[in-house]
């Protein structure tokens, strides 16, 4: 039976969008997770909603537990998570306010725990990564999308950096011509585990800004980062409801 979790991200994160709500705390082998779960329906589909972050904001990237929060999910029994995530921009044609369906990851991480094979006591594990997003998942939520009039891109490369800090310039460029599209602080170590878990994973990202490669034109303050999202978040909204009630397995 499908059970939808949903990890929302920087600004995208409401727990209104669910019927029934119940509130579930739970804990795993590897500590708490960011945020009680939020259990209810969204048009009829059990569904199971987590801060990444925490409810108040109050874990930065790096102190984010992505192994709790997917083992959390896992242990609830979801059988596929839908991640919502803030970006920049490391293309022209990706302006502000677009949302980007994300098909591949580059990890720029560096004091994450990324995977849960951190031994091999019990037998050696190379997980497999080539396609790390849900094929089905990803072409659901960009059909949602489309259909909201949404202004979306169906495939991109997200570079995953430690953050909080934002990029250098001869950082920005240099992931230009690694092949990223889009740059965020989450989605490499919660692609990587959901896979690991055995969980189908999407992402939509929704687009803030140019990061800083873009020197025609000023760099956004944080305070109109926040402006944009709070722009688009009816539309985030929008977009994890219907690609719930559209998904099929």
């Amino acid at each position: 039976m499908l059970k939808i979790g949903i990890i929302g991200g920087s600004g995208l994160y409401d727990p209104d969008i669910v019927k029934n709500r119940e509130e579930i705390q739970i804990s795993t082998e590897y500590g708490e997770p960011s945020s009680p779960l939020t259990k209810g329906e969204i048009e009829g589909v059990e569904t199971l909603i987590l801060s990444r972050h925490g409810c108040n904001h109050q874990f930065s990237p790096t102190q984010v537990n992505n192994q709790a929060n997917i083992k959390a999910l896992q242990k609830m029994g979801v059988t596929h998570i839908i991640a919502t995530t803030a970006c920049g921009s490391l293309r022209e044609e990706i302006a502000p306010g677009h949302f980007v369906i994300v098909d591949q990851f580059i990890d720029f991480t560096k004091f994450r725990k990324t995977t849960f094979a951190e031994s091999f006591e019990n037998g050696m594990e190379h997980p497999s990564m080539a396609y790390p997003f849900h094929e089905g998942l990803r072409q659901c939520l960009y059909d949602s999308a489309r259909s909201l009039d949404l202004k979306v891109h169906d495939k991109a490369c997200v570079v995953t950096i430690e953050g909080p800090r934002f990029s250098t310039l001869a950082e920005s460029r240099m992931f230009r011509v690694w092949g990223a599209d889009i740059i965020n602080m989450s989605t490499a170590p919660e692609a990587m585990l959901a896979n690991e878990a055995g969980i189908p994973y999407a992402a939509a990202a929704m687009t803030t800004d140019y990061d800083c490669w873009k020197t025609d034109e000023p760099l956004k303050t944080w305070e109109e980062i926040l402006e944009v999202f709070n722009k688009n978040v009816d539309k985030v909204k929008k977009l994890l409801v219907k690609t719930v009630k559209d998904f099929k397995v």
